[in-house]
Formats: C-alpha cells, sequence, structure tokens
C-alpha cells in the first residue's frame, strides 16, 4: 500500500507538469487539460484499492490510515496546487499575469492565514471520514484501530497550526515584522 500512496504521489506531480508543459510551453491545450485530468484519476485509482484491500479481508494498518490522509490532501487542495502551478506557468511561458502573493502584513495577512487553517481542518475532517469508511470496510474499531494511529500526530498539528494562525487575529504582523525581500 505505502508502494501505492508513493506511486500516486509521484503520478500527480507527473501529470500535472506533463498538463502544464504540453499546455503552456508546447501551446497544445486540450491536450494538456486531458493530461492534468489523470492526476484525480490517480486518486480514484488509490481509493478502489484501499477500499477493495479492506474488503477483500486487507489487514488495516498505518499504510491505510496514510491512504486516507494522503486522499484528504489531494481532494481538499489538489486543485488549489494545480491552479497555483497553472498560474505560474502561464505567467513564465504564456505571457500570463504574475502570481498574486498572500498578504504579508496586517488584517490582510491574519484573515489568510485562518482561511489557511479551515482548509487545513477541512482536510483533517474529509481524511476522518475517509477513515470511519475504511472502518467499516475493514470490519469495525478492533480491526481498524491501526489505521487511525495517523490522526493522534495530525491532531497535535492541527492544534499547533490553530494557535499560530489565529495568533496573528490578536496580534497582526505589522510591516516592519517583515524583512524586505532583496
Amino acid at each position: 500500500m505505502i508502494g501505492l500512496i508513493v506511486a500516486c504521489e509521484i503520478g500527480f506531480w507527473v501529470f500535472l507538469l506533463a498538463g502544464l508543459v504540453t499546455r503552456y510551453p508546447l501551446g497544445r491545450r486540450r491536450i494538456g487539460a486531458i493530461l492534468l485530468l489523470g492526476a484525480p484519476l490517480l486518486d480514484v485509482v488509490l481509493l478502489a484499492s484501499a477500499a477493495i484491500d479492506l474488503r477483500r479481508g486487507g489487514e488495516a494498518g498505518f499504510a491505510h490510515g496514510l491512504a486516507a490522509v494522503y486522499l484528504a490532501v489531494t481532494v481538499v487542495s489538489g486543485h488549489s496546487l494545480m491552479r497555483w502551478a497553472d498560474v505560474r506557468f502561464a505567467h513564465r511561458f504564456a505571457g500570463g499575469p504574475a502570481p498574486v502573493r498572500p498578504p504579508r502584513t496586517g488584517r490582510a495577512h491574519a484573515a489568510h492565514e485562518r482561511r489557511q487553517w479551515l482548509w487545513h481542518l477541512l482536510t483533517y475532517v474529509v481524511a476522518a471520514a475517509l477513515l470511519l469508511a475504511f472502518t467499516a470496510l475493514a470490519g469495525g474499531f478492533e480491526q481498524a484501530a491501526p489505521l487511525w494511529s495517523v490522526m493522534a500526530p495530525w491532531t497535535v498539528v492541527l492544534v499547533i497550526d490553530l494557535v499560530i494562525s489565529f495568533s496573528y487575529t490578536v496580534a497582526p504582523r505589522s510591516g516592519d515584522a517583515v524583512p524586505p525581500r532583496s
């Protein structure tokens, strides 16, 4: 299962880069769009593989939990990551507008950090929902306990991210706090 997760991650980047290179430097927008559709198809392959493995009596383990986390991240953030890369490729190779940087100071920065944390929370919730589905496929909580081992460290990270992200609401960064770029 770990090998499949790694293959899906590599495949995501291969499809993303192939799609963007085909779309912009090679000027083949339709073929580029088709290649970009390959990235989410890998999620379907991973989801189906994990579900089939558990349904057929495979031992629920850390790898299945990691698959749920990977799927949650790509479902929630995959489109944003593809859009981020698309804007940069369009700017570099097709004369598109320069990417807009997120705000670095003040209330706008605080609002941006809160939104980022909410995306993190949504990813966490999607992963928990996938873990619940995997738990049902595995035959219950007793058989699926190892799946949930991925959530403990992630919960700590989520709480730390909450504190940091919302601290900017209480004490926003001032313009002097960010060193100038050279």
